[in-house]
C-alpha cells in the first residue's frame, strides 16, 4: 500500500498542471497534495514537476512516470467497475427447481424471458414433484406450492392458488352432486399423489380421505379423466380454470373450499443474495402477480 501513496495526487497535478485544481478534484487541501508530491519525489529520488509562480509543468521523468501511473489507476478503476457489475448484472449458473406442471406452464417461460434479458446467465431448471434438498444439491431457488414445511429456508410469496373440487356435467347427471364432505365416500374420487383432499370446515383445515378407480401423479391426466366423466377431482386453478370457464367442468362443495394458498420461492438463508437470485425473485414476483 505504501507504493500507492501519492499516485492519485501526482496524476491529478500532472493532468491539471495545478496543485490547487488537483486539490479541488480530489477534495483535499492543497497542502496535503503538496506533501504527498514531495514525499513521492523523495521516495523516487526524482523531480516530477517544475514549479514556478505561474505554472506547474511535468518533467521528462515525470512524463514517463505519469504514463505508468495513469495505466495503474485506469486498471484500478476497471477492477472496481468489474466488481460493481458483478453486483448488479445477473451472470453465472442459476440452478432452479419447480413442480412439473406449474413449472412447465408458468416458471419455464418466465425463466426463458429472464435469460433473454440477461444472456450471461447459464440456467439449469429441474422440474420435479420431489422435494429436493436445496443445499445438498446446490440449488439457488425452489418453487413450492401450498403450505410450506417448517425449515431454515427463506421464503418469498410469489402468487396464490385456489384448490377446486369439480366434475363434468355428464358425471353429475349420472351420479349426482355431493352436498357434504361425508357424501364423497359415495363418489369416484380421482387421486393424485395423496389419498386425501383438503377442505375448510368451520374456519379450520380438514383432511378428508377419499378413494376411487384412478390414481395418477399427473394433474393433466386427472383433468382429462374428470372431463370424460370418470370421476371427481380436486386440483389447483391452473389445471382447471379454463375448463370451468368453458363449462366442461363444474365446481362442487364450494362452501368447504380452502382459502387461497401461497405459491412460494424458497432459498437458503443468506444475508447478501447474489444479483442473479435477487433479480430473479423480483422478476417472478412482478410477473406472477
Amino acid at each position: 500500500m505504501f507504493k500507492w501513496e501519492g499516485l492519485c495526487e501526482f496524476v491529478a497535478v500532472a493532468e491539471t498542471e495545478s496543485f490547487t485544481k488537483a486539490s479541488q478534484r480530489l477534495g483535499i487541501s492543497t497542502a496535503q497534495v503538496s506533501r504527498q508530491i514531495s514525499a513521492l519525489e523523495s521516495r523516487l529520488a526524482a523531480k516530477l514537476f517544475l514549479r514556478t509562480t505561474r505554472k506547474v509543468s511535468v518533467t521528462e521523468v515525470g512524463q514517463i512516470y505519469y504514463q505508468h501511473c495513469r495505466q495503474l489507476l485506469d486498471g484500478l478503476d476497471e477492477a472496481e467497475r468489474a466488481i460493481t457489475n458483478l453486483q448488479t448484472i445477473p451472470r453465472g449458473l442459476l440452478k432452479i427447481t419447480a413442480p412439473v406442471s406449474y413449472g412447465e406452464k408458468y416458471i419455464a417461460p418466465l425463466i426463458n424471458d429472464f435469460t433473454v434479458l440477461y444472456p450471461e446467465l447459464e440456467v439449469k431448471l429441474v422440474l420435479t414433484n420431489q422435494q429436493v434438498d436445496l443445499i445438498d444439491e446446490g440449488y439457488d431457488l425452489a418453487i413450492r406450492l401450498g403450505q410450506l414445511a417448517d425449515s431454515s429456508m427463506m421464503a418469498k410469496k410469489l402468487s396464490t392458488r385456489t384448490q377446486y373440487v369439480c366434475a363434468s356435467p355428464a358425471y353429475i347427471t349420472t351420479y349426482g352432486i355431493p352436498h357434504s364432505l361425508s357424501e364423497l365416500e359415495q363418489h369416484n374420487c380421482l387421486l393424485g399423489t395423496m389419498d386425501y383432499w383438503r377442505f375448510q370446515v368451520k374456519g379450520k383445515t380438514t383432511n378428508v380421505r377419499v378413494s376411487g378407480t384412478l390414481s395418477c401423479s399427473s394433474g393433466h391426466a386427472l383433468v382429462d379423466a374428470a372431463i370424460k366423466g370418470i370421476g371427481i377431482v380436486q386440483l389447483p386453478d391452473f389445471y382447471v380454470s379454463n375448463f370451468l370457464e368453458s363449462k366442461q367442468l363444474v365446481t362442487l362443495l364450494e362452501h368447504n373450499r380452502q382459502p387461497e394458498e401461497g405459491i412460494w420461492a424458497i432459498y437458503p438463508q443468506n444475508r447478501h443474495l447474489s444479483p442473479k437470485v435477487r433479480m430473479l425473485l423480483d422478476y417472478l414476483t412482478t410477473a406472477l402477480k
